[in-house]
C-alpha cells in the first residue's frame, strides 16, 4: 500500500477474459483510470466461448469495436446448420437451422437489432477487448496473480504476485472488479452467496486442425453433434465437433465420468476420440491442445460486497449450452461500468452501485437455469431413435435405421424426432433469452402500466418495448445524407439521453436545464428531425403507445430508465418530471 494513502488506480479489474476485458474497455472508454491484471502471459489460448449474440454485438457497437469484431469472427450465414449424426462422415440423423438463420426467423433477428450474430472464439474476442482498452488508456498487466484483498470505507487494497519476478506487492484502488472466472478468489474472499451445484459432470476439449471441408461446406455450421450412446458429453450420450475457423480448425468436446479416476488425455487418446467423432480414419489430424473442465449449475444471488464487485463466470457457472457465457459476462460489465464511472465522478450517489446486483443477478440465474435445462433436452432425441436416455450403450446406427422404416413404428419415430428437434430451438434459437432482459431496480422507474404482456414465448421470441427496464428498441432511421442509422446509434456512449418526437420541444428545454442542474451529459434525440428521420415508420411501430410529445430517459447502457408516454407541451412540467427521474436514477 502506498505510504501517502493515494490510489494507484481508480478501478482494478482482476481477470482479462470476456468480463474483465469488457469492464476495462468500458471504463477506459468512459475515462476512468483502470488497471486490469491477468494471471497468464497473454489472452485465452483455447477457443472456449464463441457464440456472440445480438445484444452483445450491440454492446460492442456502443463501445466502438463492433467492426473489428466482425472482421475477425465467422459471419452468421456460416453458423446456421446444427447437424446430428452418428459420425461426421457417417449417418446424418437430422439438422436444425440455428442462431437466427432459419428462414422464418432470419427477418425477426434482422428486425430486432442493427447487429448480426457472430461466431467469435475467445482467442479472437479478447484481443479486441483488451487491445482497445489499452489504446484508450487502461493499464494492462499480464503474468500478475491476484492473492487477496482488504477493503475499507475509501478503497480496496489488493495483494498481487508478479509472475516474472516472483515477488508480492500491493495495489490500491477505489473499486475492484473480480472477473477471475469460475474458481473466483475474489468471490470467495468477499463471501458471495451461491445457489446450486458444482461438478455435475466432466468434459474435455480437444483443439485440432483438420481440413473437413468435404463434410461440412455443404451444411455450414458451428456445431456437429455425434450420437455415441453410453459415452459422450457429461452423460448425455453425445460428443460434439465445434468449428473454430472454417473449415480447418476445430474443437472436439467429449465427456468423462467425473466420479471416476481422472482421464489420461494424452496425444494418442485425444487422437482416438477425434477420429471416432469424425468417422474417417484417413483425415489428416493435428492435435493442438487438450483441457478438462467441469459442468456446473451454480449462480450467485448477490454480485458485490462494499467496494468489490464480481462479473462473468465468477458469479454464473453453467455448461456452454445456448452459448450464453461470454455474452452474459460482457453484459455484466457493461451494466456495471457506467455506474462506477458516474459514482467516481461524483455525478451519482454510491447507492447506484447496489442496482448492479439487483439487475444482473436475476439474469445470471436465468442463464444458468436455461443452459442446464438445454442439456437435458437432448433426451427426447435419443428416445425418438429408440436409444433410451442415451446413457446405455446401444447402436446409434441401428436406432437411426429404425426411424427410417416404412412402417407405423417408423412414422411414429419420425414424428418424435421432428418434435425433439423443435425442442432444441430453446437452445439454438432462444432469441428471447438473449434479448428480452427487463431490469427491476431503483435505477428503473416503473410507470404504473402493470405487468408486461408477452405476445409469444418469452424465451424464443424477442419483444421490443419502450417500458422502463427494457433496452431501447432498435429502429432504422435515416441521417441527413440518407444513410441508415439505428436508434441505438443515437444513445449510449457513456451518457444519458432523452428520446422524444419532433413535436417534443418541451423536453429539449427540460434536458438543457436538467443537464446543467445535475452536471451530467444529457443528449436529446428528436426522432424525425433532420439527421434522425423515421422514413420507414419503424420507430412509430416499435414505440406504440409513446406520444410524439412524450419522452424516454435512456441510461448509458441503452436501457430505458423512465418513460412519460403522455404528451407534454409545458417546458416547466417537463423539467420537473425529468428532474425527478434523474434524481431518482442517479440516487442524488
Amino acid at each position: 500500500m502506498r505510504s501517502d494513502g493515494a490510489f494507484d488506480t481508480d478501478v482494478l479489474v482482476v481477470g482479462g477474459g470476456p468480463a474483465g476485458g469488457a469492464a476495462a474497455l468500458a471504463l477506459a472508454t468512459y475515462g476512468v483510470r483502470t488497471t486490469v491484471i491477468g494471471k497468464y502471459g497473454w489472452v485465452a489460448d483455447s477457443p472456449r466461448a464463441h457464440i456472440t449474440n445480438q445484444r452483445t454485438m450491440e454492446v460492442l457497437r456502443d463501445l466502438r469495436v463492433e467492426d473489428e469484431a466482425l472482421s475477425v469472427g465467422t459471419p452468421q450465414q456460416l453458423m446456421g446448420e446444427s447437424v446430428f449424426c452418428t459420425s461426421l462422415a457417417g449417418e446424418e440423423i437430422a439438422r436444425i437451422r440455428t442462431w437466427g438463420t432459419e428462414d422464418e426467423r432470419l427477418t425477426e433477428y434482422a428486425a430486432a437489432s442493427p447487429s448480426p450474430m457472430l461466431d467469435l472464439p475467445q482467442p479472437y474476442l479478447e484481443p479486441v477487448l483488451i487491445g482497445n482498452a489499452a489504446r484508450r488508456g487502461a493499464k494492462v498487466r499480464f503474468d500478475t496473480e491476484f492473492l487477496s484483498l482488504e477493503q475499507d470505507g475509501e478503497g480496496v487494497t489488493a495483494r498481487l504476485r508478479d509472475g516474472l519476478r516472483g515477488d508480492e506487492f500491493t495495489l490500491r484502488a477505489r473499486y475492484l472488479i473480480g472477473a477471475d472466472g469460475g474458481r473466483s478468489r475474489v468471490a470467495e474472499q468477499i463471501g458471495l452467496p451461491f445457489v446450486g451445484e458444482e461438478g455435475k459432470g466432466g468434459s474435455m476439449n480437444i483443439v485440432f486442425e483438420a481440413d473437413l471441408t468435404r463434410y461440412v461446406e455443404h451444411r455450414p455450421g458451428v456445431l456437429y453433434w455425434v450420437l455415441r450412446p453410453g459415452e459422450g458429453i457429461g452423460g448425455i450420450g453425445m460428443g460434439a465437433l465445434r468449428m473454430v475457423r472454417p473449415w480447418n480448425k476445430w474443437m472436439a468436446v467429449w465427456g468423462y465420468d467425473i466420479n471416476g479416476p481422472g482421464p489420461v488425455l494424452d496425444h494418442a487418446q485425444a487422437l482416438r476420440i477425434v477420429r471416432g467423432l469424425l468417422g474417417d480414419a484417413d483425415v489428416d489430424v493435428r492435435i493442438e491442445s487438450t483441457s478438462l473442465w467441469t459442468v456446473n449449475d451454480m449462480y450467485a444471488t448477490s454480485y458485490g460486497r462494499g467496494r468489490v464487485f464480481c462479473a462473468g463466470d465468477a458469479v454464473h457457472r453453467h455448461p456452454p449450452s445456448n452459448g450464453l457465457g461470454s455474452n452474459t459476462s460482457i453484459q455484466d460489465s457493461y451494466n456495471l461500468a457506467w455506474k462506477v464511472a458516474l459514482v467516481l465522478r461524483g455525478q451519482a450517489g454510491a447507492a447506484l452501485l447496489d442496482t448492479y446486483s439487483a439487475e444482473r443477478a436475476p439474469v445470471g440465474e436465468q442463464v444458468v437455469t436455461r443452459a442446464n435445462r438445454s442439456t437435458g433436452e437432448f433426451v427426447p432425441l435419443f428416445k425418438a431413435l429408440g436409444l433410451g436416455d442415451g446413457l446405455a450403450c446401444e447402436d446409434a446406427v441401428a436406432g437411426v435405421r429404425r426411424g427410417r422404416l416404412p412402417t407405423a413404428e417408423g412414422a411414429r419415430r419420425r414424428r418424435e424426432l421432428a418434435d425433439a428437434m423443435q425442442l432444441k430451438h430453446y437452445e439454438f434459437s432462444a432469441h428471447g433469452v438473449e434479448m428480452n432482459q427487463r431490469y427491476l431496480s431503483s435505477a428503473v422507474l416503473a410507470d404504473g402500466e402493470g405487468e408486461e404482456e408477452w405476445r409469444r414465448d418469452r424465451d424464443l421470441y424477442a419483444q421490443p418495448s419502450t417500458r422502463p427496464g427494457a433496452k431501447l428498441p432498435h429502429a432504422w432511421l435515416v441521417d441527413t445524407a440518407g444513410h441508415r442509422l439505428s436508434t441505438l446509434d443515437l444513445v449510449g456512449g457513456g451518457g444519458f439521453s432523452v428520446v422524444t418526437g419532433l413535436a417534443g420541444q418541451a423536453w429539449v428545454e427540460a434536458a438543457r436545464v436538467c443537464a446543467a442542474r445535475f452536471g451530467v451529459e444529457l443528449r436529446v434525440v428528436r426522432v424525425d428531425e433532420d439527421g434522425a428521420r423515421d422514413v420507414y415508420g419503424a420507430w412509430q411501430r416499435v414505440s406504440e403507445g409513446l406520444d410524439e410529445r412524450g419522452c424516454l430517459l435512456v441510461r448509458p447502457d441503452c436501457v430505458i430508465a423512465w418513460r412519460h408516454a403522455a404528451p407534454v407541451d409545458d417546458p416547466g412540467r417537463a423539467t420537473a418530471g425529468l428532474g425527478r427521474a434523474l434524481a431518482a436514477v442517479l440516487h442524488r
